[in-house]
């Protein structure tokens, strides 16, 4: 298995929107871990190896979120930031293959499509980590996104492999429950 360089936990508790109106609190938790990247600085056809990554370190990393969140998830989300000498897809290989089965299985199910985004980018480079409801895709009160940063990753040869989950969706939600009907 892949051994990341680096590993940070970010849990955050809202428990009021931005104008300070009070809610029932939310907690969010993101695990963020530095790899180097075995495809980096060459084009490869066959990602496969990262998808392996994203599945071993997907086991280890989900069960260590859930246990910080300390309760049954109901939202999820995945990312990658990939470093300059990596590319776009390399990210995708890591996220989407193999790392949603163990994401659910550490959710304990998830019949939703995991809300995902990849971006390349150095130190300190954040990504927008989108977050849904992990078994209703159509459930607007639970889109939301956490902002995650590490500030010395990812370097030129590494990916940042990050997944979250919430026990809540926004503070105060208000768009409606659904797609409107014309």
């Amino acid at each position: 298995m892949v051994q990341p360089r680096k590993t940070v936990f970010q849990r955050e508790i809202i428990a009021a929107d931005a104008f300070g109106e009070p809610c029932h609190p939310v907690t969010r938790v993101a695990v963020m871990a530095a790899f180097r990247n075995p495809l980096a600085g060459r084009f490869f056809r066959d990602l496969s190896p990262l998808f392996e990554i994203g599945r071993e370190l997907g086991e280890a990393l989900a069960r260590q979120a859930i246990a910080e969140l300390g309760c049954p998830p109901i939202s999820y989300g995945k990312a990658a930031i990939v470093g300059a000498n990596g590319d776009m897809e390399q990210g995708g290989a890591v996220v989407h293959p193999k790392l949603g089965a163990p994401m659910r299985a550490a959710a304990g199910g998830g019949a939703a499509v995991i809300p995902s985004n990849v971006k390349l980018g150095g130190p300190g480079t954040t990504i927008d980590l989108p977050l849904g409801h992990k078994d209703n895709p159509w459930s607007f009160d639970h889109f939301d996104t956490m902002t995650l940063v590490m500030a010395d990753a990812p370097g030129p040869y590494e990916i940042v492999m990050c997944l979250a989950y919430a026990d809540g969706g926004r503070p105060i939600p208000r768009c409606g429950k659904g797609p409107v009907q014309t």
